[in-house]
């Protein structure tokens, strides 16, 4: 993700959100412990976490629909508590259900959006027609929401969210419930209004591969306590596990290899049933030069060959797993969760 907007955005580095020691409990339920958010102006944020983990909460308290019980938030540079309304004013939030009215037409419902905005008929008008264009809605922007396809309902609540040209825009779940074309199309606009217009998204998702295409950074949130933060790649990088696969097309071959590895390696997972081996590899070519170097040298040839490194999936499920018997709430199984939290 070295581009030209990374680099112009490490050195403004201004924070759009910053979050410290957020805190909330409903009754003796305790949703945030103390967690701290930073997200940098321009960029993609992305909260992960399991259903219960506080996601929803979060967004909410930033959002400022509902209030936190302790810690210090500022939103667009202004104060969550002290400036709500400046808050409100330069922030947008898409949710993950639909706030588009089936009974208005498309320009209909961004109209709406620009009278509750006070824009004025001649700005609103023109944002309208503007946002539609863009979001490639003109062709159906007489026509009754509730004709839409789930992915033009969606760039029109979208479109919505924009009506009032927020600088910070929440996303909850974007994607849900889209097919995959419309998935790929939503990104794109997403990555269009950071990279064009330099607006932050602040998102949420069940979609690893949206966060993993998407965002500049990363937090994974569990039991209401963050556990993990970083870019993508150096969340990838705490997980072990990668590794090459060989499958071997008879007995005597795969008998082979499995001499020829272990003189080498201490430990090289088998499946005898499938003929498979998986043989531990860091995913870089070097490694994978050794491997095929070694395989060469005893004339061993694999029938199929295949190269698995952690991803986003893999993190994820290591650091939100379920707490051992007797370790506090929130400390996940996996020990790298400790390494994370310490990052």
């Amino acid at each position: 993700m070295t581009t030209d907007h990374t680099r112009r955005t490490a050195r403004t580095a201004r924070s759009a959100i910053s979050a410290r020691g957020l805190r909330k409990s409903y009754g003796d339920k305790l949703v945030l412990d103390g967690i701290d958010i930073d997200v940098t102006e321009g960029t993609v944020f992305a909260l992960l976490g399991p259903n219960g983990a506080g996601k929803t909460t979060a967004v909410q308290i930033l959002s400022t629909l509902i209030r936190a019980d302790a810690g210090e938030v500022s939103v667009a540079g202004h104060d969550l508590v002290r400036e709500t309304d400046a808050v409100r004013a330069a922030i947008g939030v898409t949710g993950q259900f639909s706030a588009v009215d089936g009974l208005l037409t498309g320009a209909e419902n961004l109209n709406l959006m620009a009278d509750l905005r006070h824009l004025g008929r001649t700005e609103g008008r023109r944002r309208t027609a503007e946002l539609l264009e863009r979001f490639d809605l003109a062709d159906a922007a007489k026509q009754l929401a509730s004709t839409y396809s789930g992915g033009m309902r969606r760039r029109l609540d979208l479109a919505m969210t924009l009506v009032g040209d927020p600088r910070v825009i929440f996303l909850d779940e974007p994607t849900t419930g889209l097919d995959p074309r419309s998935r790929r199309t939503m990104w794109q606009i997403i990555r269009d209004l950071v990279t064009d217009d330099g607006v932050t998204i602040f998102l949420t998702t069940q979609y690893l591969e949206e966060a993993d295409q998407l965002a500049h950074h990363i937090a994974v949130l569990d039991h209401g306590s963050l556990v993990a933060d970083g870019t993508p790649e150096e969340l990838k990088r705490l997980i072990p596990g990668g590794h090459v696969q060989l499958r071997f097309a008879d007995v005597p071959t795969y008998e082979t290899a499995v001499r020829a590895l272990s003189r080498t390696l201490d430990d090289v997972p088998r499946d005898d049933d499938a003929l498979t081996l998986q043989v531990p590899s860091d995913g870089r070519v070097r490694s994978l030069r050794a491997l095929l170097d070694l395989l060469d040298a005893e004339s061993i040839d694999a029938e199929e060959l295949s190269v698995h490194t952690p991803d986003l999936d893999d993190v994820f499920l290591a650091l939100t797993g379920q707490p051992k018997p007797g370790r506090p709430t929130g400390t996940a199984e996996n020990p790298l969760t400790e390494k994370a939290v310490t990052r």
